[in-house]
């Protein structure tokens, strides 16, 4: 049997990963599951520097700044979810920097240390002229990650049953 304890929705707030987070809060309300909500910022090094050193001079300056990186994830990330949905689903948000390695590598990284057992993003399902210049980092998180991984594509091409079955010419009904 399956079972489903962590679900790790990476999102970039574009409305695929909307998308994607509407099967991530049906999959782990169906499990039972954690929910965790990740933004990976693509940064470079020196830029995660002086940002890092502004943070901390903001918190020592300002007592009654956020306290963790935690609330600033829970703030850019809380309008993704109700405030009833962040309760039922004990939702985590994280918010993260990539590196040269670019967001694929943050998401994978946070599916090892957090144990998830199941990611589910967006792809773009961009043309293949753009996928070959700058690849896919969904498809490099299917390849790369600890778990199983579930693509949802854009809204638009959401799967519908039809209502009858469908009628191929040369097939007797």
């Amino acid at each position: 049997m399956i079972t489903l304890k962590h679900i790790l929705v990476p999102t970039d707030f574009s409305e695929t990963s909307a998308a994607a987070a509407k099967y991530g809060v049906a999959l782990a309300r169906a499990f039972d599951a954690t929910l965790h909500l990740l933004h990976v910022e693509p940064r470079r090094d020196l830029q995660i520097i002086v940002e890092r050193e502004l943070v901390v001079e903001k918190y020592l300056s300002d007592p009654t700044a956020a306290t963790s990186p935690q609330n600033a994830a829970r703030e850019l990330l809380g309008k993704i979810l109700t405030e009833q949905e962040e309760k039922e689903l004990r939702a985590e948000y994280v918010l993260r920097a990539s590196g040269l390695g670019g967001p694929y590598v943050e998401i994978v990284r946070y599916a090892q240390e957090r144990t998830i057992d199941l990611i589910v993003m967006g792809t773009h399902g961009r043309g293949f002229v753009a996928h070959m210049l700058m690849g896919s980092v969904a498809e490099k998180v299917v390849r790369k990650a600890p778990c199983p991984v579930l693509t949802v594509r854009h809204p638009e091409h959401e799967f519908v049953i039809p209502d009858e079955p469908a009628r191929h010419p040369g097939r007797p009904s």
